[in-house]
């Protein structure tokens, strides 16, 4: 779910913008003004010069962005539309070294720039945040990549076998009581109301429990919660089930993900205890996001809370893709055994 700040391009970037589509501006620098209202304003502009869209890139784009400072900005390619107009290449500059706050305000407004540009003429969206990601090589070798998807990583792999191979609890929720029923355990009311209240984002974390006691789903506790503070959320002798709502940037755009988690500490956990859990997730997991109608964006295990940080929150909702493929070795032939001498007779 992306949400945005509100800020839009004033009068005279909006008026700039559709002089634009004439053609004879190769390179658009659009920032974010200081004023108390702050709104999108035009930077910088260039125009296209007598090479190619490659030509004009290295000299326009690496001298326009800054250090320390994101910004956006729209390079005209020599590519068009089926109706005549040239598209663009939409470029998110996001330094590392920017205040995170700016990076955030950056991110939350690109989709509605988009919009008043018009997301209908930009081919590609590329983010950037290292200096040599904007150079003409920089932005091939992204090119590249996204037209040449990566295998997957062994870890990949193995997640998507046991998905594959995992048995799955089929259920038929019955709305009342948000039941499931090839188990027995409905959920709560108080569970019920607490991903209602998440739904609402009047909070940003739910934490699950199946009491064996009611043979129940309940919530145990729910309210706001940073990245910082979920760790010492997950308790460390019980299984839990966990909904977090992960806020953060990723190439440009700012995010606001559904995590759903479940933390089963290991041998401390009794082994009946260890074995609903399992049985239950997912049962648990399809009356969320089928009855409830809370779409979940990734679904992780862990054994602790110690496991839940920003690198790794990261790392899970946008794993690396690696165009680095094993090489293997040419396997060795069969073996001969030990030659034998053969007397020759006299």
């Amino acid at each position: 779910m992306t949400n945005q700040s509100g800020i839009v391009c004033d009068a005279e970037l909006e008026a700039f913008l559709v002089t634009c589509r004439e053609g004879n501006v190769r390179l658009v620098k659009v920032s974010i003004n200081s004023e108390a209202m702050p709104q999108l304003v035009l930077d910088k502009s260039m125009e296209a010069g007598s090479g190619s869209w490659e030509e004009d890139w290295e000299g326009m784009v690496t001298s326009s962005v800054e250090a320390d400072t994101p910004c956006f900005i729209l390079f005209r390619l020599d590519e068009k539309d089926s109706g005549g107009c040239y598209l663009w290449t939409l470029l998110s500059w996001s330094p590392d070294t920017s205040h995170t706050r700016y990076k955030m305000l950056y991110a939350s407004t690109k989709a509605t720039f988009k919009k008043q540009f018009g997301a209908g003429q930009i081919k590609d969206e590329y983010y950037a945040n290292l200096k040599e990601e904007v150079t003409l090589a920089g932005y091939k070798k992204h090119l590249s990549v996204e037209a040449a998807p990566g295998p997957l990583t062994r870890a990949e792999e193995e997640a998507k076998e046991i998905k594959e191979k995992e048995s799955r609890v089929e259920i038929s929720v019955d709305s009342k009581s948000s039941s499931l029923p090839s188990l027995s355990f409905p959920f709560h009311e108080a569970a019920v109301t607490a991903l209602h209240e998440y739904q609402q984002l009047s909070c940003d974390y739910v934490q699950l429990a199946i009491d064996l006691g009611t043979e129940s789903v309940d919530a145990k506790r729910s309210g706001q919660m940073t990245v910082e503070d979920l760790p010492s959320a997950v308790p460390g002798d019980e299984a839990r089930y966990h909904i977090f709502r992960y806020k953060h940037s990723h190439e440009g755009d700012y995010l606001e993900s559904n995590v759903f988690i479940y933390s089963m500490p290991g041998y401390s956990v009794p082994i009946k205890e260890r074995m609903m859990y399992s049985s239950c997730r997912n049962a648990v997991v399809e009356v969320i996001e089928t009855s409830l109608n809370l779409k979940l964006d990734k679904k992780i295990e862990i054994d602790a809370g110690s496991e839940l940080t920003e690198e790794f929150l990261r790392n899970e909702l946008h794993p690396v893709v690696s165009l680095n493929t094993r090489k293997f070795d040419k396997p060795k032939g069969p073996s001969r055994g030990n030659k034998r001498l053969t007397k020759t007779p006299a």
